[in-house]
C-alpha cells in the first residue's frame, strides 16, 4: 500500500487571528495519528504557504481527513482564515533519495 501525500496550497486573508495557535494544534493532532509519516510547511516569498502532509496508507489519510477536530478547524479556516487554497491528495508512484557523504 503505498503512502498518501497531500499537498496543501494556500494564501490565508490579511486579518488570520488565531490561525497560527490553530495550526499548531492540527500539526500535534495529525503527529499523533496511527500511520502519520511526516509534515512541512513552507512560504513562499508572494505569501503562498504548502504544507506536505504524509501518510503511510489512504486508511490512515482518511481517518486524518475525517477527524472531527480537523473539520472543525477546515471549516474555520474557510470562514475567517483562508483568502483561498487548494488540496492534491496523491498516490506516492516513486520514490528516489541522495544523501551526500563527508
Amino acid at each position: 500500500m503505498p503512502p498518501i501525500v497531500t499537498v496543501f496550497r494556500s494564501r490565508l486573508r490579511p486579518d488570520h487571528e488565531g490561525y497560527e495557535s490553530t495550526a499548531d494544534d492540527m500539526e500535534a493532532a495529525a503527529r499523533a495519528m496511527p500511520g502519520f509519516v511526516d509534515f512541512k510547511t513552507f512560504v513562499a516569498d508572494d505569501g503562498e504557504r504548502v504544507s506536505l502532509v504524509t501518510f503511510a496508507s489512504r486508511e490512515a489519510h482518511d481517518a486524518w481527513r475525517d477527524d472531527a477536530r480537523h473539520g472543525a478547524a477546515q471549516r474555520r479556516g474557510r470562514a475567517e482564515w483562508y483568502a483561498a487554497y487548494r488540496i492534491q491528495v496523491c498516490e506516492l508512484v516513486d520514490e528516489r533519495s541522495f544523501v551526500a557523504r563527508d
